[in-house]
């Protein structure tokens, strides 16, 4: 997370009800995001400055990987736009052996609404990453997933910032784990929107694919 005091807390609560430890990355805010979390019930780790989304999630992996009893990892965003219920059935997925990886996508379903640009900004992203990897993935840029400690022990993160995503795919295409997607609700607001959920950023997620 960095700087998601606005939210953090009620997201915090929200994951706390369904899973009993919740460990955020804390990546440099200086807003307190720290504070709020602890006080939901997270465990926080901290960047001393800024890295990254990809250096976050490389972290928090890490970090769940000491605990020897763990058996699943779920990334979850702190900005309040994914739903615990679909984390939890993506969990309970992993742990009866259907995959070692399940990867969120939001155009499984219908529930997600998305501006016609931003649907075909990241059905681009998708087709041009099913492209480069062989992965029949149909959302490839979705932060939720679930996976297991094989998944977990293998996933080396470098790139930090937006290009993290399109690292672990292709990491996952080298390992060739057990994968299925499940349909997800992401949730768009104002604030989410604001934190870098806009269109401009999808298009950027483009740009960075066919120009890296």
């Amino acid at each position: 997370m960095y700087n998601e005091a606005t939210v953090v807390g009620s997201v915090v609560e929200g994951l706390r009800k369904q899973f009993p430890y919740v460990v955020c990355v804390d990546d440099g805010s200086t807003d307190g995001s720290q504070e709020k979390a602890r006080a939901a019930g997270a465990v926080v780790v901290q960047h001393p400055i800024n890295l990254g989304q990809g250096a976050a999630l490389q972290t928090g992996i890490e970090f769940a990987l000491q605990d020897p009893e763990l058996d699943c990892v779920v990334t979850f965003d702190a900005d309040g736009q994914h739903r615990v219920d679909d984390a939890r059935a993506m969990v309970e997925r992993v742990r009866a052996g259907e995959a070692d990886i399940i990867l969120g996508s939001r155009f499984l379903d219908d529930r997600t609404q998305l501006s016609p640009a931003k649907r075909l900004v990241l059905k681009t992203a998708a087709i041009q990453s099913r492209m480069a990897t062989g992965l029949n993935l149909t959302d490839a840029h979705n932060g939720l997933r679930a996976f297991n400690r094989y998944v977990a022990s293998n996933i080396h993160l470098t790139q930090n910032r937006m290009a993290h995503a399109s690292e672990l795919v292709n990491q996952l295409a080298k390992l060739k784990p057990k994968y299925a997607e499940h349909p997800v609700e992401i949730i768009y607001t104002d604030y989410s929107k604001a934190k870098g959920q806009s269109l401009l950023n999808s298009v950027n997620i483009v740009a960075e694919l066919f120009f890296k």
